[in-house]
């Protein structure tokens, strides 16, 4: 099967967390930007995700969605990177715990809070917003790592819902998200995957 990496992007969507993820890898991509309502609902494209959405990376025949999907099976790929932990340890078992935590419970509360549309406590995978609360800022307060000494692919993904949802208004900028995210922003990475994706800003228009 072939390895070659293909990237369905928007530069206004959360694929700029995969992108960040790409660039994380050194790994050569190829790169096909849609466009909301348009080429991201064809059939062409729908073939490679029925719902519709980017982030989608295709490597071989194989199609990925789920931004946490994409940027764990990347991480794998470059194990001498070491932005997760060994197979089998439980550090590696924290990357996905605040992966999935951030994937999940954060983003649908923030999204049901948004919208006015939160659901009992009880049901809800969020629980109570004070408890969702203390948990992130439990997370994150006082440590430049979620797992270890060194940066991981649960820092990457968890800066990159931190920063967005601050930067929008979503989430206070508490003192523990800012001291947090920001040496992980300044990472080569994450600037470079940002400015290719500022760069397509003209090519796609205002969101």
């Amino acid at each position: 099967m072939s390895n070659t990496l293909t990237f369905y992007t928007h530069p206004y969507s959360r694929a700029r967390i995969a992108r960040w993820m790409l660039e994380e890898t050194g790994l050569p991509y190829d790169e096909v930007v849609l466009e909301f309502g348009k080429s991201m609902k064809s059939p062409e494209y729908l073939a490679i995700n029925p719902m519709g959405k980017v982030p989608a990376l295709r490597q071989g025949d194989v199609v990925l969605t789920e931004n946490a999907a994409i940027c764990l099976h990347l991480a794998d790929l470059v194990p001498e990177k070491g932005l997760l932990p060994p197979v089998g340890s439980a550090e590696r078992g924290l990357c996905y715990r605040w992966m999935f935590f951030a994937a999940g419970p954060v983003e649908s509360f923030i999204t049901a809070r948004r919208h006015g549309a939160l659901a009992p406590a009880i049901e809800a995978g969020y629980g109570t917003e004070a408890d969702l609360m203390r948990t992130l800022v439990g997370a994150v307060e006082g440590r430049k790592y979620l797992v270890g000494d060194s940066f991981s692919v649960a820092d990457l993904y968890m800066t990159a819902f931190l920063s967005y949802y601050m930067r929008v208004g979503e989430l206070e900028p508490l003192a523990a998200f800012e001291n947090y995210v920001a040496p992980h922003l300044q990472r080569l990475a994450a600037v470079r995957g940002n400015a290719k994706d500022d760069a397509l800003i003209p090519q796609v228009g205002a969101a």
